[in-house]
């Protein structure tokens, strides 16, 4: 039962992987992109009245939830949060992919870190480790946005290609494989509190796409 309730949390945290069109797998990943946090400190820059580029496309629902949170908050950037999101996407796969807590406990909130917890000391007491790649981010998008109290709540949809492999204590590959990229559909919601002068967002759930 604890090991079906620990896949089952694992599944919530990463997403749904999907079979993708087979591609070659580089030797490695540009990262240039990486943020010091998500999002990094940003400068008064609320959404304009008027429809905004960053807005075209966006449910209405969504767009007037990130309206409310610029309204409340003048540092609120869409352009910026995204940007954000994207280097978080990649620093807390990669983190859990390694086990560095240090940066999972910085990038999540209680919940979240105590899933990815339970999950790296689960594949650690199986003598299990992965070795996977972000391969490249296809889509980032907006799902919903809204402004609880002081509490903003943005979800994020990332559909991602990931080369994936798991390796048992002996370093054998068990499942996976490096040739093969599979696609990866997950939805992220980022909260953060709009009195605080912290200007980094968390990671508050997880959810498959």
């Amino acid at each position: 039962m604890v090991a079906a309730f620990l896949g089952l949390r694992l599944y919530s945290v990463l997403g749904r992987r999907a079979e993708h069109e087979e591609e070659s797998v580089p030797q490695r990943f540009d990262s240039e992109d990486k943020p010091a946090g998500i999002p990094r400190p940003l400068p008064a820059a609320p959404v304009a009245p008027a429809r905004s580029m960053e807005l075209e496309g966006v449910m209405p629902a969504v767009e007037r939830g990130l309206r409310e949170i610029a309204a409340a908050d003048s540092r609120f950037n869409i352009a910026q949060f995204l940007e954000g999101a994207r280097g978080a996407y990649r620093m807390v796969l990669e983190a859990f992919w390694k086990g560095d807590r240090e940066t999972l406990r910085e990038l999540c909130d209680d919940a979240v870190y105590a899933s990815f917890i339970a999950a790296l000391d689960a594949r650690e007491a199986a003598g299990e480790t992965l070795d996977n790649t972000l391969i490249r981010i296809e889509e980032t998008r907006i799902q919903s946005a809204s402004l609880e109290g002081r509490t903003a709540r943005i979800a994020v949809l990332f559909v991602a290609d990931i080369a994936a492999v798991t390796r048992d204590k002996s370093g054998n590959v068990i499942a996976g494989s490096l040739d093969d990229a599979v696609e990866s559909r997950d939805v992220w919601t980022f909260s953060r509190n709009i009195s605080s002068r912290d200007p980094n967002w968390l990671l508050d759930e997880t959810d498959e796409g």
